[in-house]
This record gives structure tokens, C-alpha cells and sequence, in this order.
């Protein structure tokens, strides 16, 4: 139910990274737009699923899992178990891509 609040954190985090420095001459900085796009469209499609499923409400508490006793160490745990994992796989396999990308332009 709260799993896409990590990559939404770092979507804003590198959105705002990518703003203030203004890097394009590095493996990262050239690169960095893609990861900001992976995590946004991910975070965005996650949030759509729990909407549709029941598990994020317009109304407060806004989590459904917080009205229950208990319900923000069990948030917590899915954050931690579910969230962090997810974004490092979307970093992984982004790093893998620019990886991929450099040695194609590389080659030409």
C-alpha cells in the first residue's frame, strides 16, 4: 500500500538533483533524464494500482492501513521490504541501459 512512496522520493530527489546542477558532460549527467522518466512513470502507475485497488483513499487517512492500530509500522515494513528493493532494481536496470548506450555511441 505504501511501496511507491520510496520511488516517488527518490523521483523528486533526482528531479531536483538534475535541476540545480545542470550535468551533461558526465556518464550520469547525460543519462540522468532517463531515470528521472523510469521513476516518475513507475511511481505514477503504482500509485494508479493502489487507487484502483482499494488500498490509497481521497479521503484521510488517505492509506487504508493507517486506520487500523498498528498500521504505520506495517506501511514501515512495506516500504522497507517492497520499496527500496523496487527503486534499486529500477536504478540497476537503468545503469545497465546507460551502460549499454555509452558503449553503443562508443563503437559508432
Amino acid at each position: 500500500m505504501a511501496c511507491f512512496i520510496v520511488p516517488l522520493t527518490q523521483a523528486v530527489a533526482t528531479s531536483i538533483y538534475r535541476k540545480t546542477t545542470k550535468q551533461t558532460d558526465s556518464f550520469v549527467g547525460r543519462n540522468l533524464k532517463t531515470l528521472e522518466q523510469m521513476l516518475w512513470g513507475g511511481s505514477l502507475m503504482l500509485i494508479v494500482d493502489h487507487v484502483i485497488n482499494g488500498e490509497v483513499t481521497w479521503t484521510y487517512p488517505f492509506f487504508t492501513a493507517l486506520a487500523t492500530e498498528g498500521g504505520g509500522m506495517v506501511m514501515l515494513k512495506e516500504m522497507l521490504t517492497v520499496g527500496v528493493p523496487m527503486s534499486v532494481l529500477v536504478t540497476l536496470v537503468w545503469a545497465g541501459y546507460c551502460y549499454m548506450k555509452e558503449r553503443k555511441v562508443a563503437q559508432i
